[in-house]
This record gives structure tokens, sequence and C-alpha cells, in this order.
């Protein structure tokens, strides 16, 4: 069984190969031989600017080595057919399927082919679910590859099709951002992504590379607690920032989204926001939230921290591009310790065992900075660590959160990985 083809992103190591090859041959399995064709999405980390991409702000991601494998055959009708290789099948994960087909079908100039569909998110080098490392949006671009490919239409560009992927996501209940989708699709090995959430006049979105030296690691760590993007709590935050921009728009005319007040002193801000307001109370002072799911006219919304918590982390991501553009990555470590602290304060989205392992982290000499990473409520930590520490990090982490937890965690080495894209062709 030999692949083949052009790949986006770099070559298969053995271990990866093999993995590839195993996915193939359960792909055959269910659906009989003949060609397939593998396509990857990796996961993502945010190494700074968490709940800012959905407020039209900034963002400082990497894709990661750990991927999302859809692998797929033309049919000769329309049908979609799928089949996903967990032992247990995630909950729901159809509908992302749903979605990707409606919003995708609406952007090409030609109907969706049929296809036979296996996801494969599993093992070592697969993408753990609800870790907050992406795996809903690496579900929906790499759907996204399989089916615009296959329908044999003009192609979209990287930004269009992170859009598409955006709007499936929206679809199925998450009101997030293009970060996720952006970095997926833009990555390149060894760099993070500087990335402006907000399009220009021109539609598109303005992403800068900048290069993490060689010598530094991202230590993921994942908590085991599992989250729900689709459950309320994410929503309500959005309704939250929403409403502090539309009541900021009365002093401050123009104000679409937080990062339009950008340029002026929180102090300054800070008494047009209530502490605590509920979405029926907004409404009444003209703040229209009823578009976002989920929301109940009796929630109470915190306002002011929420609003904090993200006028202040984009300032602090375009702090991190300034030390990253002058080689000076040592001083990120502050920076994502400000950015936790406050995630956890303002936004509170953190939880007992990423305070234990950020925590841990920093207590390590060589870890520059950690943070919790990804929407919050569990899911992952980040630290960046000298390559030299990362061993001795590892260790303390394990040590300290089994004491804890009583079991141990699951972590991820990582390097800035590449680019999602159709990974080989198997005959």
């Amino acid at each position: 069984m030999t692949p083949r083809g052009p790949r986006r992103s770099g070559g298969a190591s053995g271990a990866r190969l093999e993995r590839y090859r195993a996915a193939v041959a359960a792909f055959r399995g269910r659906y009989g031989r003949g060609p397939v064709t593998l396509y990857r999405a990796p996961g993502r980390v945010n190494l700074i600017g968490e709940h800012t991409d959905y407020n039209g702000g900034y963002v400082l991601p990497a894709a990661i080595d750990r991927e999302l494998l859809v692998l797929a055959r033309p049919r000769a009708d329309r049908r979609l057919c799928l089949a996903n290789a967990a032992a247990v099948e995630p909950p729901n994960w159809t509908v992302y399927v749903d979605a990707v087909a409606g919003a995708l079908g609406s952007r090409l100039d030609r109907p969706l082919a049929g296809l036979d569909l296996l996801v494969d998110g599993e093992g070592p080098l697969g993408l753990p679910r609800g870790a907050g490392l992406s795996s809903s949006s690496a579900l929906c671009v790499g759907l996204a590859l399989a089916m615009a490919e296959a329908s044999g239409a003009r192609p979209l560009s990287a930004q269009a099709l992170a859009e598409v992927c955006r709007e499936a996501e929206w679809q199925v209940g998450t009101r997030g951002g293009i970060m996720d989708q952006l970095t997926l699709l833009c990555a390149r090995p060894g760099q993070v992504l500087f990335i402006d959430c907000r399009a220009g006049a021109d539609g598109r979105y303005a992403i800068e590379p900048l290069p993490l030296p060689a010598r530094l690691r991202l230590m993921v760590v994942d908590s085991g607690v599992a989250h729900a993007n689709t459950s309320g709590a994410f929503n309500r935050r959005v309704a939250a920032c929403r409403a502090g921009a539309g009541l900021l728009a009365a002093s401050h005319p123009g104000t679409r989204q937080l990062r339009d007040v950008e340029d002026r002193a929180w102090p300054e801000l800070e008494p047009g926001l209530p502490e605590q307001a509920t979405v029926a109370e907004l409404g009444a002072r003209g703040i229209v939230l009823d578009d976002i799911p989920g929301l109940k006219p009796s929630d109470r919304l915190a306002v002011r921290a929420r609003c904090r918590h993200v006028w202040h982390e984009n300032h602090r991501v375009l702090a991190a591009r300034e030390v990253l553009a002058r080689g000076e990555p040592e001083r990120l470590g502050a920076l994502m310790d400000a950015a936790h602290a406050s995630a956890r304060d303002d936004y509170a989205i953190s939880c007992p065992e990423l305070e234990l392992l950020v925590g841990a982290a920093r207590q390590v000499p060589g870890c520059l900075g950690a943070r919790l990473t990804g929407a919050g409520w569990g899911g992952c930590s980040v630290a960046l660590v000298e390559a030299s520490a990362a061993a001795a990090l590892r260790a303390r982490l394990i040590a300290d959160f089994t004491e804890r937890f009583g079991r141990q965690p699951t972590i991820f080495d990582c390097r800035p990985g590449g680019a999602a894209g159709r990974a080989a062709r198997f005959d």
C-alpha cells in the first residue's frame, strides 16, 4: 500500500505513515478496495489571545503536530456515507458533516459530489476531543477539503475555506471566531501566526508568520476535563462582550466590537460598563442579542469583567507580536502569565486541574511561561519551554498532577506544524 501525491504539510514520519496505512485499511474494511485520498487537519494551540477572535481582535496561535484524518472516496451517487474510527462514536459528530456540506455547497460553482468518508482522530498522533485543541474545527476543515476537491469546483482560497468552516460551526451552535480555521489552513512549520481577526476592506485577514526559535518547545498538557463549547457558557461570554461594545458605542460612536476602543485607556471605558446585567435589562437598553443561541432573558452577564479581559488581552497579543518580531521570546513568559490570570479571574474559564498544571510548570527552570489555552473550562494548558528543560517539565507535571488527581495527564511535546491539506493518495 504505497501513498503518492502532493502534500501541503511536509513529509510523514514513519509512525505517521503507519497510522495513515492503518486508517486506509480501516476505510477499505468498511467500503471495499480501491483508491483512497487522505486529508489531514492539525490541532492548534493558542500561545496568547484567548476569546479575542470573535471580538474582532488579535491572536497568536500555531498548528501542532497532532492531527485528525479524513479519508475519502468518490461515489457514483451524491450520498455522503459516514464512518468514525473511534471505538465509541463521538456524540452528535455527524451534525458537523451536515453543517459543512451546507456551508460549502453555497460557495462552490458545482454541486457537491457523493463520498464515502472515514474520520480518524484516534491514537497517540491523533487529536483528542474536548481538549481545547480545536478538534471540532479540524473536523470541519478536513471534511471541507475532501468535499471541495471531490466536487471538481473552482478551488476556494484558504481564507474563504476558513469562513466556510466557521459558518458550519456557527450552524452547530457555537458563535466562535475565525482563529481556529485560519490557523489550521494557513499554518507554517516552525512559526506562530499573528492574526488580525477582523477582515480588512478587501475581505481578507491580515496574517503575519513569526518564527519560534528552534530551542523552544510547546508543552501542551491535556487536563482530562472535557468541555462542550455549545453548553451555553461560551455563548454567554460572546453575548457579554457584544453587549459591552454596544454600551460603549453611546460614548464612543462607531464602536462595533471591543477592538474599536483599544486606543482608549481602560479606566476611561470601565464606568460605561455594568458589573452585571441580564439579557432582558440589556434589551431594554437597545442591546439585541437574539441571534446568539441558548440565551434566556434572565441570564445574568458579567459585562465589565468579560470586556476587561478582552481589552487587556488584545494589548498582550500586540506586545507578544513585538517581542517575537524582535527575537526576544523569553519576554513572552510574563505576558502568558498575565493572560492566564485574566482568563481565570475576569473570564472565569479555568478549573483546578488547569491551575495545577500552570502553577507547576512555572516552578520549573527553563519554562518561560504557562497558561490555559482554548475555550477553557478544562481542556489543555500550554507552556513555552526551553528544549533542554522539556524532560524536567514533563516529569514535574506528571508527578504533581498524579499526586493531586490520581491519574496521569496526557502530554504533547510540540513544535509548530504545517497547514491542513491532502496528505496522500493510496491506490
